[in-house]
């Protein structure tokens, strides 16, 4: 079983989050947490395999959680999933930094858990099956990689993509609950105009994003993009 501590500050959002969970096979929730101090107290007594961990605390952030997690010489570091509103893109890239394995925005349904969840499980099956193997091949490596990596998140074939900077661009189109041109995209995740524009490209290329033409009194139209529906 995967021992499952939820952090959340609101007492009725984390007892919905505890029955996502434990309606997910391999998965017990073993304690809740509403801080920052009872988070790493928590961690600390009842040793969790993976926290489920907002951001918003009343003593702080829960990336501050990570940070003391991360820092902390006594132990191995239990993995997290993000489970926030905080839909900032400097979040979303420092959740990323401090390691964390999956970033999931509220309001989500019990199915969108789940799916993180069953992820997390498989990464941790590959993990075991490989065992104390010193000699790992390449394709179990990307498999690794991959096992936590959203369905939204096409694997990228070409050469010169990035799954993480993908990420980035799409969870900024997300956050804008709108359009965004390669420009406003490039300030939000601190790419450069360019990498923003091929990115983008690649993305409608998938499928993923739509390419909407705006039209001014002269000159060229100004392409945007949006999350295809």
């Amino acid at each position: 079983m995967i021992r499952t501590l939820v952090v959340d500050d609101d007492f009725r959002v984390s007892r919905i989050h505890c029955d996502y969970v434990s309606r997910v096979q391999g998965y017990e929730v073993v304690g809740e947490a509403a801080t920052v101090a009872d988070a790493l107290q928590a961690t600390s007594d009842l040793r969790p395999d993976l926290l489920l961990l907002d951001i918003f605390l009343p003593d702080g952030s829960g990336l501050d959680v990570l940070r003391r997690l991360t820092g902390d010489a006594g132990g191995a570091r239990p993995d997290a999933i993000m489970i926030t509103a905080d839909r900032d893109i400097a979040s979303v890239r420092t959740a990323m930094k401090l390691g964390a394995v999956g970033y999931l925005v509220k309001p989500f349904g019990a199915a969108d858990l789940a799916e993180r969840l069953t992820s997390y499980r498989e990464l941790q099956h590959r993990v075991d099956t490989l065992g104390e193997t010193t000699d790992t091949e390449q394709a179990d490596v990307d498999a690794l990689f991959s096992a936590v990596r959203p369905p939204a998140v096409p694997r990228v074939p070409a050469k010169g993509h990035s799954a993480p900077t993908l990420a980035l661009v799409q969870q900024a189109l997300r956050a804008a609950h709108g359009d965004l041109s390669a420009a406003e995209a490039a300030e939000l995740t601190g790419v450069s105009r360019a990498t923003a524009q091929r990115y983008l490209s690649y993305l409608v290329k998938e499928g993923m994003v739509r390419l909407i033409l705006r039209y001014g009194a002269t000159g060229r139209p100004e392409h945007r993009y949006r999350i295809a529906s």
